[in-house]
């Protein structure tokens, strides 16, 4: 089976010689050990484009289908990868990826040749300078990740989900023309609608099971782990691969008294499906521990608060697996609860088309960030550089009406292609392989999702139920309780961790003086976010998500960017105790 692995490499016109170097003093800067390099290809007086790559990891490479000189699952099955590298006799290269988005694939261009590379950090020392992208740090702040093809470094970019970039090559010039960007799969609304219950239930059982068998095909005896929270996702996913004769141990996060428990859940369907169950502790203390080795995993930043809490399951369970499921993709596939919210916001503007907003400015208030406070979360440069960026832009593609004019179509197609495939997956496959797991979504099958795009809006929400006919579907496979329950998101205490276990940590992740020295963030906006004056919005849980935000993007910049940071200073409340802090603001504010 192997273990993960990436890749780095270049394809173009230049000096052989410089380039080998380059290549050369790349991977042996690395701490893990280099893999067999490819082969090169060049011919004197009739000269072809000269490549190379090296797989960097423990144990080499790949077994490359044809005409591909690098691919990566993040699963381990090659037999079809997420992301590849291949080449074509008329002088054409190709970057692709599949339409999840499991892994990422990263490019930049340095004169005639194109670097590629599975991970953003393998391409930094390419670079003669890494400068933050203004585009890409606001996409970031408005969605929590950066969305594609920018990456949060200038000149360099990532092929799309569901797309290839070709290049092609001219001989006679020796130069490289622009690359062309072709859709390999789109999420695109049946024509024919299921509409019969009786039917879709059959059909949908035959697919979960028939995505199961796919995902386990090439394990022997070794047991597999599930992460396993209680929602039905996950709750599927693990009695699938019961049925189905599999050896599974279970992981679920313990957050403890602070957060939502799902433990009480996720014990329930062990006990009901008769496996193992390992509770991970997700205390103040082993999440501080974690953070900094969680931003150095992810590669890219990214802001959500569940991030450090997985990067736990995974350390835990890579102890006794090298193979683990999850139950990613689903809310996307069956219309999960953050789609009600939005169905009702699409009547009301079909209702009001000269509403306030727009539904796309609607959805992009879905994601809680950073999106409408531009003013009061930039210094004055940035903000002036981002006056001509619309976010809404980013959002475009996935809402195309022509590729789904039902409402809830729409919704989920956007689903898979922003949540999904630019933050849920990449970042899920990037944890484990810093463990070196393999990961393995089941509901990310190609004949799975393209059949739910056939599935009539009443089989995937009815009345107020969500997910209804997946739930249809499973109830006899789990505990009912479990089935109906009402959905909820994870409970991550972010916020009674910042004001309270991380209260002193904030005057370090988030200092006034770094963030002035940066030049992108406003130096004071940490306390500002605490006080509540940053938005009437930002208050309770969002609090935690804003901050948490902020410092998963300072600390890549620190640990992944490898920036030097500047003196600290002492002006902000951090430095109190937070009794003391609020004391003082009751006098200041009396």
């Amino acid at each position: 089976m192997g273990i993960p692995h990436h890749f780095l490499g270049y394809w173009g016109y230049g000096a052989q010689q410089e380039l080998e170097a380059l290549l050369t003093s790349v991977v042996e800067n690395l701490s893990f050990r280099r893999g067999e390099a490819l082969k090169f290809s060049t011919q004197e007086n009739n000269p072809l484009p000269i490549w190379n790559v090296v797989y960097i990891g423990i144990d080499g490479n790949s077994p490359p289908q044809q005409n591909q000189i690098a691919a990566i699952s993040a699963s381990g099955l090659f037999s079809s990868p997420d992301a590849w590298v291949s080449l074509q006799e008329n002088n054409c290269l190709i970057l692709g990826r599949e339409p999840f988005g499991r892994v990422p694939l990263y490019w930049t261009q340095q004169g005639q040749i194109i670097w590629f590379a599975s991970q953003l950090q393998l391409l930094l020392p390419i670079l003669q300078q890494s400068e933050v992208s203004i585009p890409g740090l606001y996409g970031y702040s408005c969605f929590s990740y950066v969305p594609t093809p920018l990456t949060p470094i200038n000149q360099v970019f990532t092929v799309t989900a569901g797309t290839e970039l070709v290049w092609q090559s001219d001989r006679q010039s020796g130069k490289l023309r622009s690359p062309e960007s072709k859709n390999i799969h789109s999420w695109r609304e049946a024509p024919e609608q299921l509409t019969d219950e009786a039917t879709a239930i059959t059909e949908l059982q035959t697919l979960l099971k028939d995505s199961i068998e796919r995902q386990i095909a090439d394990l022997k005896d070794e047991p597999v782990g599930v992460f396993l929270s209680g929602g039905l996702d996950s709750s599927v996913v693990a009695a699938l691969l019961v049925q189905a004769g599999v050896k599974v141990r279970a992981y679920t996060l313990d957050f403890g008294d602070t957060g939502i428990s799902e433990y009480p859940y996720a014990e329930q369907v062990a006990q009901f499906i008769k496996i193992p169950l390992i509770k991970v502790a997700a205390n103040p203390n082993s999440i501080k521990n974690a953070l900094i080795p969680t931003v150095k995993a992810l590669d890219l930043p990214f802001g959500d608060g569940v991030c450090v809490p997985l990067y736990l399951l995974c350390q835990r369970a890579s102890q006794e697996t090298q193979v683990i499921f999850n139950g990613e993709g689903g809310d996307q596939l069956f219309a999960g609860w953050t789609n009600k919210p939005l169905i009702a916001a699409g009547v009301y503007q079909a209702e009001n088309p000269a509403g306030e907003e727009t539904f796309i400015q609607q959805y992009l208030r879905t994601f809680h960030r950073l999106g409408g406070y531009e003013s009061q979360v930039y210094q004055p440069d940035i903000y002036a550089q981002i006056q001509n960026l619309h976010p809404e832009d980013w959002l475009l593609a996935a809402l195309d009406r022509n590729e789904c004019p039902s409402l809830l179509h729409r919704l989920r197609r956007a689903s898979l292609m922003l949540k999904g495939a630019q933050n849920i997956h990449p970042r899920a496959t990037a944890l484990g392989f810093a463990h070196g797991l393999w990961v393995r979504s089941p509901f990310c099958d190609l004949p799975l999702a393209e059949w739910t795009f056939r599935l009539s809006g009443e089989l995937c929400l009815q009345g107020a139920c969500e997910k209804y006919i997946l739930k249809r579907a499973v109830e006899n496979w789990l505990p009912p309780e479990i089935v109906w329950r009402q959905k909820r998101g994870m409970g991550v205490p972010l916020t009674s961790w910042c004001l309270n276990d991380f209260w002193h940590q904030l005057g370090i992740w988030l200092n006034p003086e770094v963030l002035r020295t940066h030049n992108h963030f406003y130096p004071h906006i940490a306390a500002q976010i605490v006080e509540g004056k940053l938005g009437a919005a930002i208050q309770g849980r969002r609090i935690g998500e804003t901050l948490w935000l902020l410092i998963m993007w300072q600390l890549w910049r620190s640990h992944v960017l490898n920036e030097e940071l500047s003196k600290q200073s002492w002006d902000h409340p951090f430095w109190l105790h937070r009794w003391l802090w609020r004391n003082y603001k009751i006098i200041r504010n009396s």
